[in-house]
């Protein structure tokens, strides 16, 4: 094995069977005891998709993320401050950051208008406002939705502040027009003389004090207003094309970057860009000219990304420019020559070597929305993609012969996607399964995975799993030529599963993922689950597999196979929709009811069925309505006390030597939502997080089973956590 760690797996008459959940009333008030946060390295950036820098204050950087929320740059620790982590579960949505504003008089106010989806079912939108660069914030409701998450929502900035009047702010919507807050984003109004519904880009002529929007309906245009949003007309000569990002240069020059959708959206799907141009309009006449730095079949997709630097470079990014790859080009005679950046880049992932495999061949990444140049250093260049950023360290030398230096400044940005975490009971110190980025094994949590990379590590990811007695033995689903794979490294290697019960849908059929799969306590049978399918068992390493008799039926339920880590061939299945546990004690080929009657969820409820890895038959599950027990799997369940809510459950290393393992969960408790645990066996629980670490959503929780009280979690965009307890005085 590549790890070395190991944990002690309890047995004999460690496995007793204790005092039952609701035993001996020792009902403590739930307390309080904050953890300490930080992220477990990765190097999954996610999608960058906008960077404000204040035009007044040197080194003061802030970016969006897509799902992820927003970040300020510290230039002293070269890392990423997360500025929305407050977020309590309610405003989850919120951590869509469509668009941010500085206050050009003001260096310590921010704004970032929020929310994920445009459909109904989704959160409206709010306006988050400080007065401390993003250390606290007030919020303010919007009567519209916003995405965050949306098609176009790589465009902008859509949100400004007037420089003529800090008190008024602008903000252009995904798809109910222009509006205009007067009192500092106290409040927000529709502007009667919006000229479009969707809105991409609100900016300011420096001169004039002219507004100018970025229409996206239809075939979008770039609209004008000279008299503080009464009226807009289309500005003369400019393309139907839709205007993603604009810059006035210091000569009054605008430059503005289009690009042309498939038709579907109103805005731009960064994978659907079609065509596009790179326009310049000349302030004293008017007129604009076409300069590309692509033209013809060279062009393929659209722009986006465009900016002036101190010096007066202009630069530009393509968007799904889909051969050779996207790129991000500089000019410095205002468009008449480019040179393309990746002719020159230099690119040094540093310490993450997720980001260095997945560039082999040094492109400058995909879903190039977003860029900027630092207003007081023309060598500072910053871009994003849909894997994190890269920012310059010599940009002068663009169009030279000497390298650029790019670096990956993402450390705390960590926007990856965890469908599925996991602390083993030996071997690597944590799993995760992730989307687009496949995930890692870790052996120490504050490094990146450098030997402990899923391969191949471009693929969505949607389970893993381990033997409880031979933690060596790792499996995991996936999207990709092979949907699932196994280790017996530790997740040091790598091998595709044999053969596979899972068929990925036709042409025409609904999508249907590879679901979940499990691995029996000493390895020597798996079940699989794919999404509205059987279960199929395999007692042969994956070489056959056989539907599971006595499983579920197939509905919209998605359903997840658990194995008990101590006892050999014995798996359970949640089924949600029936109210039932099953169990099966022959490595999955056949399951038999052991508990009826339970609440039943939804197939979009959140619910959860845990196993206490160290403990043979010991049952809980997570439930919109609470958390149940069973001591034994053939026991009732029972609930445990004071919990309102549960989302989700794990289990860590006790307090005291052989006691029962520490609880740890994801709920509501006396009425307050947050991160809770508990050491007697639920009978009182201790709220492990405060209001300011609240992580919007969270989708995952694993306690550490040789640590106690260290756990960890996957907030929703935000990558893994670990949390551990204050340190005693």
């Amino acid at each position: 094995m590549f790890f070395d760690r190991m944990k002690p797996v309890l047995g004999g008459a460690a496995l007793a069977v204790m005092l039952a959940v609701g035993g001996p009333a020792t009902q403590a008030r739930a307390a309080d005891q904050p953890y300490g946060w930080a992220s477990v390295p990765y190097g999954a950036g996610g999608y960058v998709d906008g960077f404000v820098y204040h035009p007044r204050e040197k080194g003061l950087l802030y970016a969006r993320t897509d799902v992820g929320g927003a970040y300020r740059y510290d230039y002293a620790g070269k890392r990423w401050i997360p500025l929305l982590d407050h977020l309590p579960r309610e405003d989850a949505d919120l951590m869509g950051v469509l668009s941010l504003a500085v206050d050009p008089a003001d260096p310590d106010k921010l704004y970032a208008v929020c929310g994920l989806y445009l459909q109904d079912w989704g959160r409206k939108g709010a306006v988050l406002r400080s007065d401390d660069r993003g250390a606290t914030w007030k919020k303010t409701e919007l009567p519209i939705h916003v995405g965050g998450n949306a098609d176009g929502r790589g465009a902008g900035e859509r949100l400004m502040v007037d420089p003529n009047d800090p008190k008024t702010i602008w903000f252009g919507s995904n798809q109910d027009g222009l509006w205009r807050s007067t009192d500092s984003g106290v409040s927000f109004a529709r502007v009667a003389a919006s000229p479009a519904r969707a809105i991409n880009l609100v900016i300011f002529e420096p001169k004039s004090g002219d507004l100018y929007v970025g229409g996206a309906d239809g075939k979008g245009g770039l609209f004008v207003s000279h008299d503080r949003g009464a009226s807009f007309q289309p500005v003369a000569g400019a393309p139907a094309q839709l205007p993603q990002r604009a810059v006035f240069a210091a000569d009054g020059t605008l430059y503005v970057a289009f690009a042309e959708g498939d038709g579907s959206a109103f805005a731009v799907n960064p994978s659907h860009a079609k065509g596009g141009s790179v326009q310049k309009r000349d302030p004293a006449s008017g007129k604009w000219r076409d300069i590309s730095p692509l033209k013809g079949e060279a062009r393929q997709g659209g722009f986006s990304g465009i900016d002036v630097g101190p010096d007066g470079a202009l630069v530009v990014s393509t968007l799904n420019r889909w051969w050779p790859n996207d790129d991000v080009f500089v000019s410095r005679d205002g468009g008449n020559k480019w040179s393309a950046l990746s002719r020159q880049a230099g690119f040094s992932a540093g310490a993450y070597p997720w980001l260095a495999e997945t560039n082999p061949e040094r492109k400058m990444g995909g879903w190039i929305s977003a860029l900027r140049v630092n207003p007081f250093d023309a060598d500072e260049l910053i871009y994003g993609h849909g894997g994190g950023l890269w920012m310059s360290r010599n940009l002068t030398a663009a169009g030279g012969e000497a390298p650029v230096a790019l670096d990956a400044r993402i450390d705390n940005l960590e926007e990856g996607a965890v469908t599925q975490l996991v602390s083993p009971t030996g071997g690597a110190t944590l799993l995760a399964a992730m989307g687009d980025t496949a995930g890692a094994a870790w052996d120490d949590v504050t490094r990146p995975p450098a030997n402990g990379l899923f391969r191949p590590n471009t693929e969505s990811n949607w389970s893993v799993d381990y033997a409880g007695q031979k933690p060596g033995y790792i499996v995991r689903t996936a999207n990709g030529k092979a949907n699932a794979f196994y280790s017996t490294s530790g997740g040091a290697d790598w091998r595709p599963m044999p053969a596979q019960p899972y068929k990925v849908p036709g042409e025409g059929q609904p999508w249907r993922g590879p679901g979940a799969i499990a691995v029996s306590a000493k390895g020597s049978a798996l079940l699989w689950a794919p999404e509205k399918d059987a279960g199929y068992a395999s007692l042969d390493g994956g070489k056959t597999w056989k539907a599971s008799a006595g499983w579920p039926p197939a509905s919209d339920q998605t359903l997840v196979p658990v194995a008990d880590k101590v006892v050999e061939r014995v798996f359970y299945v949640h089924d949600r929709a029936g109210g039932r546990v099953l169990v099966s004690v022959d490595g999955g080929v056949t399951f038999t009811p052991i508990a009826s009657g339970l609440p039943a969820a939804q197939h979009w409820d959140r619910a959860q069925l845990a196993v206490v890895p160290t403990r043979m038959r010991d049952l809980w599950i997570a439930l919109p309505s609470g958390l149940l027990h069973s001591r034994d799997a053939g026991a009732p369940f029972k609930p445990a006390r004071k919990v309102d809510a549960a989302w989700s459950v794990s289990f860590g290393a006790p307090r005291e030597k052989d006691g029962y393992p520490a609880v740890y969960l994801y709920g509501k408790v006396d009425g307050r939502g947050g991160l809770w645990r508990s050491d007697d066996e639920g009978a009182s629980w201790t709220r492990i997080n405060d209001d300011a670490h609240q992580f919007g959503d969270i989708q995952g929780v694993a306690g550490d089973l040789l640590e106690y009280g260290v756990v960890y979690i996957a907030p929703h965009g935000r990558g893994v956590l670990v949390g551990r307890p204050p340190k005693a005085p």
